[in-house]
């Protein structure tokens, strides 16, 4: 090989690594254009449309989903407290059953005070508690007035002087209003 056609090769040769460093240039260039160009404004609107209806979706199943939780926890609450009383109503069968043969009347109000300290008990245990009305100051946020009668003393004026029907809180919530007496 003459040096020509050395030369010839060599420069062949630096011209084709100056073109492959240029396509990588220009390759990089283009990438970078990519990357600056701006989404157009439909673009950006279809976008945050369907990120919008994405969540709204998201939202409506979050709702559902906790609607149907809420409606299984009452549900199975209520499958507790029945769950307690079946003992209870056991008893009442069983004293039933036994007093159609029973003699002894004795016998049978112990275990109808039995079975009623058991019913009490259960209900105590769910957090029922009976309000103690007699003597208070009537107050509307518990007592239902059902009748109003001249008080006694002057001390009785404005407060319960008997409860017709006794009332309940439930975990410190009114459950029942107190039916009471208010002396006037």
């Amino acid at each position: 090989m003459s040096e020509e056609e050395k030369q010839t090769v060599e420069d062949q040769n630096t011209e084709g690594q100056q073109g492959s460093e240029n396509n990588t240039v220009t390759e990089e260039e283009n990438t970078e254009a990519e990357v600056k160009v701006e989404p157009t404004a439909e673009e950006r609107y279809a976008e945050l449309n369907d990120k919008y209806i994405r969540i709204h979706a998201e939202f409506d199943n979050y709702r559902k989903r906790t609607n149907k939780e809420k409606v299984d926890i009452i549900g199975n609450a209520n499958a507790g407290v029945l769950r307690d009383m079946l003992p209870v109503m056991d008893d009442f069968e069983r004293a039933i059953k036994n007093n159609l043969t029973s003699e002894d009347l004795e016998g049978v109000k112990e275990g109808f005070n039995l079975i009623y300290n058991k019913f009490k008990a259960t209900l105590e245990g769910k957090g029922l508690k009976p309000m103690n009305s007699d003597g208070d100051v009537f107050d509307v946020e518990i007592h239902e007035a059902i009748a109003n009668v001249p008080a006694p003393t002057k001390k009785q004026k404005g407060k319960v002087i008997e409860a017709v029907e006794k009332g309940y809180f439930l975990n410190d919530k009114v459950i029942r209003f107190a039916k009471v007496v208010v002396g006037q």
